[in-house]
C-alpha cells in the first residue's frame, strides 16, 4: 500500500528524490519575493505569501515539515526544512513573534494558575472537613 509511510531503509532512490523535489518546490515557492505593485489591496488583505502559508497549513504540509524536523531518521532533510521554516517567517519580526507567544502563553498561564488555586482551595476544604469528622480520642 503506497499510503503507508516507509522507513528510510525501505525507501527507494526515486522516493528519496521525490521527497527532495517536493521540499525544493515548497522552498522555491516561498522564496518568491513580494511584488508591491501586484499586492495593492485593502489594508488587512492577506498577502500572497500569507495565502501560500495558509494553503500549506490546509494541505497538512506544515505537519509534515514538523515531522521531518523532529524525526531522528529524517535528519537528511533538516537543512531543507530549516530553510522552508525560515522563509515561512521571513515577513515577521522576532519582536512580533515573541509578543504573540507571550500573549497567548500569559493568558494560558493565568488560567492554569487560577485552576490550580481553585483545586488547592477545594483540597484544603476537604482536608478540614475530614479532620472535623474524625472522632477525637
Amino acid at each position: 500500500d503506497s499510503s503507508v509511510p516507509q522507513d528510510w531503509e525501505q525507501r527507494q532512490e526515486e522516493d528519496t528524490l521525490l521527497i527532495e523535489r517536493i521540499l525544493l518546490l515548497v522552498r522555491n515557492v516561498l522564496h518568491v519575493p513580494p511584488d508591491p505593485t501586484e499586492e495593492q489591496g485593502v489594508d488587512g488583505d492577506a498577502s500572497v505569501h500569507d495565502r501560500v502559508l495558509w494553503a500549506l497549513h490546509i494541505s497538512g504540509m506544515d505537519d509534515l515539515l514538523k515531522l521531518l524536523a523532529s524525526a531522528q531518521v529524517e535528519q537528511q532533510w533538516a537543512l531543507h526544512v530549516l530553510e522552508i521554516i525560515s522563509l515561512m517567517f521571513r515577513d515577521q519580526s522576532p519582536e512580533e513573534l515573541a509578543a504573540l507567544g507571550q500573549g497567548t502563553a500569559g493568558a494560558e498561564h493565568g488560567e492554569d494558575t487560577r485552576e490550580l488555586e481553585a483545586l488547592r482551595q477545594r483540597e484544603m476544604a476537604e482536608k478540614r472537613a475530614r479532620a472535623l469528622q474524625r472522632p477525637s480520642r
